[in-house]
């Protein structure tokens, strides 16, 4: 499963929606907090290589990428130390309807994402890069599912990228927002080191196969790929949220 979560993962993002429940099968007496961070572990790998892949063959704007890279993290940082003072079942319930208000916003707006047209630079739009990576980043370390899914869609709709390159700018947040929720559980002891680091070699080699398939069919791809991902992620987030006790 972690080898197909990165496989998706490096695509259009929802390895989650893989890695995650397959931990939570085979492990059922581990504690949420242990799968949770032993998940994180595992993804940044498949991530990271992900954007190293993207970066050789797609150039961002760093002027705004850069701010919502060190935003993510700090994001992220406070999301997973938030975690023990609220309760996530409000935001676990409303996901559902979040993801489905992209999904059909998407559909809708078949140009979307498919020209590479990067915004000019200014202060406004590194504010907005800031805002993105802050906001996103605390979702990520206080709860997670869909989080490349919505950085993925932020990209597109606010900077003016495409599907390719948003995806890549995507797995470099992803990747900063995994290291500061893993540094933070880590501090708590809560990580199985073994398994996240096995699972890790799976999931590197998945990142390989989706993103080298990304960049060789480009931005039409991975659109089709974002709208499959969040409809499943729709479904499961809703059954989760409904349906599960």
């Amino acid at each position: 499963m972690a080898f197909f979560a990165g496989l998706v993962d490096a695509v259009a993002g929802g390895g989650g929606l893989i890695q995650l429940p397959a931990l939570f099968a085979v492990y059922p007496d581990v504690p949420p907090a242990t799968l949770l961070s032993t998940n994180k572990v595992s993804a940044i790998g498949g991530t990271l290589n992900a954007a190293r892949r993207y970066l050789r063959h797609v150039s961002l704007p760093w002027a705004v990428v850069g701010p919502a890279i060190a935003a993510g993290f700090v994001g992220s940082l406070l999301g997973a130390n938030a975690v023990s003072n609220f309760p996530a079942e409000p935001l676990r319930k409303a996901l559902p309807f979040v993801l489905l208000f992209l999904l059909t916003y998407t559909w809708f707006q078949p140009s979307l994402g498919e020209a590479h047209a990067p915004k000019a630079m200014s202060r406004h739009q590194q504010a907005k890069g800031v805002l993105l990576g802050l906001t996103i980043g605390f979702y990520d370390g206080f709860f997670g599912p869909g989080t490349g899914s919505f950085l993925l869609f932020g990209f597109v709709r606010f900077f003016g990228f495409d599907f390719l390159h948003a995806s890549a700018a995507t797995k470099l947040v992803n990747v900063a927002t995994n290291l500061a929720a893993i540094l933070m559980l880590a501090s708590l002891g809560q990580i199985n080191w073994p398994l996240g680091f096995a699972m890790m070699v799976a999931n590197i080699v998945g990142s390989q196969f989706g993103s080298r398939l990304a960049i060789k069919h480009g931005s039409a791809f991975v659109r089709k790929a974002f709208l499959v991902i969040v409809s499943a992620l729709i479904l499961k987030s809703a059954w989760n949220a409904y349906f599960v006790s």
